[in-house]
């Protein structure tokens, strides 16, 4: 988002932008942020050629993990965003923290809302991509449900990046679950929207681990969008009292100020954002730019901003911040769980298709 000078005195006058983008460098004076480099090459081009002193992390928890594995080759801190999967920071490293829930969190509060409902669905299909992170929140799902009174009924795997999931929707409907999950990404959200729709699949919930939260989504399927759960890291609703920075409110004014016509910032922008801050605060606390001790306050932070809780356990993940659960309804995100949170209630039970 906004580029934001980090407070050194008499170190160095550093500057962020935002961490989704590709671009090689941020500017500086005297050290450099670089930003999510996708390609392992690239990034091990970055710190050897370009010098860089700090990575902030990729899209993605494929790329995430390449890059996990150079920047712990390096010794370099690197502070990532968009890697949820746990299997990232499952080997050891010392190098790298990721600011956003891990990926078991996803779907689970869809489950907690789903117990509080009436009357209260008991029986799930668990559909999923095979990638890393999306088979650790569906694997979560199937531990989790029968401790609220749920019984995953069916759980199919589907390549990562499919489009025609035609055959896992009929084994769905067939299988006639009280609640849709699908552990993917935005692409195979959308087709399987599509699929229960010309397949007249009904539950009374649907709800997607990626993809409901963003723009595309409601573009790419218009009405058909409505009444679609996800689970999210962020939404403009959450209360927190960050340490600095901007609020939650003022954070969206300044994003909808700086991109007119985007409406509202996703989490996926908000826990960039978060990244950037995690790093600041890091630097400030270590008063030195040396990648050890920025690495080492890293590990010591406990900060609220904006975007919650930032802390890291001994793998580098952040396990301390929730989730909250958000519906599309009537063509706008919502957030409907938990109570303290939400500004709307949930629009359930989910009308048939042929009563939209």
């Amino acid at each position: 988002m906004a580029v934001r000078k980090i407070g050194l005195p008499a170190l160095v006058a550093m500057a962020l932008v935002a961490c989704g983008g590709s671009s090689p460098s941020a500017p500086t004076t005297g050290s450099t942020i670089v930003l999510g480099a996708p390609l392992g090459v690239l990034m091990q081009k970055l710190i050897t050629e370009d010098k860089a002193n700090f990575l902030l992390g990729p899209y993605g928890s494929a790329a995430t993990a390449t890059d996990a594995a150079i920047a712990e080759q390096n010794q370099i801190p690197m502070v990532e965003a968009n890697g949820a999967a746990q299997a990232i920071f499952n080997q050891g490293y010392k190098y790298t923290f990721g600011v956003l829930s891990p990926a078991n969190k996803y779907l689970q509060g869809v489950i907690d809302m789903a117990a509080t409902l009436n009357p209260k669905p008991t029986t799930i299909a668990m559909l999923s991509a095979d990638d890393n992170f999306s088979l650790e929140v569906a694997n979560a799902i199937n531990t989790y449900a029968p401790t609220q009174g749920m019984t995953v009924v069916l759980f199919k795997k589907y390549k990562n990046g499919a489009t025609n999931l035609s055959a896992e929707v009929q084994a769905a409907k067939a299988a006639n679950p009280d609640i849709v999950l699908n552990s993917g990404h935005l692409t195979e959200a959308i087709a399987i929207n599509k699929a229960a729709k010309q397949q007249k699949l009904n539950a009374k919930i649907f709800a997607y681990s990626v993809g409901p939260s963003t723009p595309d989504f409601i573009t790419s399927l218009g009405a058909d969008a409505n009444y679609v759960y996800d689970g999210s890291q962020w939404t403009p609703q959450v209360k927190y009292t960050p340490a600095f920075y901007l609020s939650e409110a003022e954070y969206v004014a300044a994003y909808k100020a700086k991109y007119p016509g985007a409406g509202d910032p996703d989490y996926h922008v908000a826990e960039s954002t978060a990244a950037c801050l995690a790093l600041e605060r890091a630097i400030e606390n270590a008063g030195s730019l040396d990648a050890n001790k920025v690495r080492d306050a890293l590990a010591k932070l406990d900060v609220t901003v904006f975007f919650g809780e930032v802390k890291f356990d001994s793998r580098g993940i952040n396990i301390y911040k929730p989730m909250v659960v958000e519906q599309i309804q009537n063509g706008v995100h919502h957030t409907v769980f938990p109570a303290n949170v939400a500004d709307a209630q949930p629009m359930y039970p989910t009308p048939s298709w042929d009563q939209r």
